[in-house]
């Protein structure tokens, strides 16, 4: 459904939009306006390309195998999750994340929050929705069947004194 114009310049978009200001390297105006003209339309179309070929199906969670019969789960992008303040998120490449936990806390907890954080999402806040409810159902179906294990994963301080 398009937008109807309301006076002044016609909408670039046919879906919600606003705008916002953004200091890029002139290497990255370059290259966008290499791709479009118009910058905004440039970077939609390299946010729209990015996602889908790191999450090229709705789901943006997976189990990847990383040794025969043992997974990590990855997630994609998820502001919600930060806001689970003992949850690691780690960002092993662009797009996709692997969460940590604590030593000690049970998977109940991890899957209690999100349970928390789904209850109280704003309903326009679907990709958000589909994400967490996706990862609340795997981790759920692994934990009923018993196939969820923790181990430990190697911090290193980057500040010394």
């Amino acid at each position: 459904m398009k937008r109807k114009a309301c006076g002044g310049r016609p909408p670039k978009f046919n879906e919600a939009s606003g705008p916002i200001t953004v200091t890029l390297p002139r290497r990255i105006v370059q290259k966008l306006e290499a791709i479009d003209l118009d910058r905004a339309k440039a970077i939609v179309k390299c946010v729209d390309r990015a996602i889908d070929q790191v999450w090229p199906d709705e789901s943006q969670v997976e189990v990847v195998e990383i040794e025969k019969g043992v997974g990590l789960i990855v997630v994609g992008p998820s502001q919600s999750l930060k806001n689970i303040p003992w949850l690691r998120i780690i960002e092993i490449a662009p797009c996709r994340f692997l969460l940590a936990v604590p030593t000690g806390t049970a998977i109940e907890s991890l899957e209690i929050a999100i349970i928390d954080l789904i209850e109280h999402l704003p309903e326009e806040q679907k990709a958000e929705t589909t994400l967490l409810k996706d990862l609340r159902q795997k981790i759920g179906y692994h934990r009923r069947l018993e196939g969820v294990s923790k181990a430990e994963i190697l911090f290193i301080a980057t500040e010394i004194d």
